[in-house]
């Protein structure tokens, strides 16, 4: 099961690194818009599927979930808006502080036990990703530190659903946390959708559907069936393979060349993750 829970994580991982790229193509649509169809999206597909179960959704521990979903929403607002406003480099290094986040609040909240090695190996795989945008302009022009700010804004409130959503991962099934996780959101993105909508071109609007279950079903569902077998820390650990992932994406479909920092701070990501493999949980 262990094996599993890893593999569903990595593969998560990879399919994620799509993110900067597909928010990024979706330019004539707003944050908030392309954070309806996030949420909205995922949300209608796993009602349709959970409405088919006699068990309630409401059962459990409800106050929580709806927390850790309007915390979610307002995570994602600043995910796009750090995607929309800033470089990727930027975004990502900042993002990708939510791991450490993780770690940290897991330790305390979940109180799982995070050894030396792990945090050794967690600070590896973050210095394996600044070395990789080491080579990009790191700005701290408004519009750059605008999406800077909204990047860390994102990380923190992530590191803390992920935490929630782990603390009752053991009461409910995969997709009625996904579910949960969009369900505030839908409606916090609602007025956007209608402000900007008589804009939005038709191809940016069959890809933010596109993006929403990607993103929204796909590797959420791979991400929550390894959260429920695997230490949060660990799991959040493995995301680092999206970085690599989005480096991949970037030289083959973009065309983007490769230097030997990139290569050298991959290097240290997938060493960091398989080493996490090979630990004990």
């Amino acid at each position: 099961m262990k094996k599993i829970a890893l593999a569903a994580v990595i593969l998560c991982g990879l399919i994620a690194g799509s993110n900067g790229v597909l928010i990024k193509y979706m330019s004539s649509m707003s944050a908030g818009s392309i954070g309806f169809f996030r949420t909205f999206i995922p949300a209608l597909f796993l009602l349709v599927l959970l409405l088919k179960r006699e068990e309630s959704l409401w059962r459990g521990n409800t106050k929580k979930m709806m927390l850790a979903s309007t915390i979610n929403a307002g995570r994602m607002y600043l995910y796009l808006i750090a995607f929309i406003y800033t470089s990727i480099g930027n975004a990502v290094v900042l993002f990708y502080s939510w791991p450490i986040f993780t770690a940290l609040i897991g330790m305390v909240y979940l109180k799982e036990k995070v050894s030396l090695k792990h945090m050794l190996l967690l600070l590896t795989a973050f210095l394996g990703l600044v070395l990789i945008y080491s080579e990009k302009t790191f700005s701290f022009q408004d519009r750059d530190f605008i999406g800077m700010i909204a990047a860390v804004g994102a990380a923190l409130g992530y590191s803390i659903t992920v935490v929630i959503f782990k603390s009752e991962s053991d009461n409910y099934h995969r997709n009625e946390l996904i579910f949960f996780q969009n369900l505030v959101g839908v409606f916090v993105f609602i007025p956007f959708l209608f402000f900007n909508f008589p804009t939005i071109e038709i191809p940016h609007l069959g890809m933010a559907v596109f993006y929403a279950f990607l993103i929204g079903v796909v590797v959420f569902s791979l991400f929550f069936y390894g959260l429920k077998h695997l230490k949060a820390s660990t799991a959040s650990s493995l995301m680092y393979m999206e970085v690599v992932s989005a480096i991949a994406i970037g030289v083959i479909f973009l065309g983007e060349s490769m230097s030997m920092r990139m290569v050298i701070g991959g290097i240290m990501i997938l060493v960091s993750s398989f080493s996490l493999t090979q630990m004990r949980q």
